[in-house]
């Protein structure tokens, strides 16, 4: 996509808005549980959570937290000890959420893809930037700590 910011938080929001309009024209389902619902909104809420953390070990760091860019500091603290993606973990848990939300069976689909399309697009890359810059360091960050969870 020729001068789509290549940006994870846009990505998301493209996602969320192809998962309103699946579950509003294609639901595969009828049924709306409140209380199936509220756990949608702590998933999603979850998801928050775990971004702002992994931002805030950014902010602390000083650090880019921007993909594509050369990072500055190895973060191996925080959210980071569970997972080497905590924000697009937590994007993913709010685009999960909102298709819980959603009780609709035709978004779930989107899930997994946008796992895929972070994991090609910007994970991978980020993994190899991260042995270049911190060689031995990098890698051993990489084998002792999970990609997602």
């Amino acid at each position: 996509m020729k001068g789509f910011p290549d940006l994870p938080p846009l990505w998301l929001l493209l996602f969320m808005v192809a998962a309103w309009v699946l579950a509003r024209f294609v639901p595969l389902s009828d049924s709306i549980d409140p209380l199936l619902q509220r756990f949608g909104v702590m998933v999603a809420g979850l998801g928050f959570v775990l971004i702002f953390w992994a931002a805030a070990w950014f902010w602390k760091k000083k650090t880019t937290i921007e993909p594509h860019h050369t990072p500055g500091t190895l973060i191996v603290e925080g959210p980071f000890r569970l997972s080497r993606n905590p924000i697009y973990l937590g994007m993913i848990l709010i685009l999960s959420g909102q298709v819980i939300w959603l009780s609709a069976l035709s978004p779930v689909i989107l899930i997994p893809a946008l796992l895929l399309l972070f994991t090609r697009r910007f994970v991978l890359p980020e993994e190899a930037a991260l042995v270049e810059s911190f060689g031995a360091e990098g890698r051993a960050y990489i084998d002792a700590t999970r990609r997602w969870l």
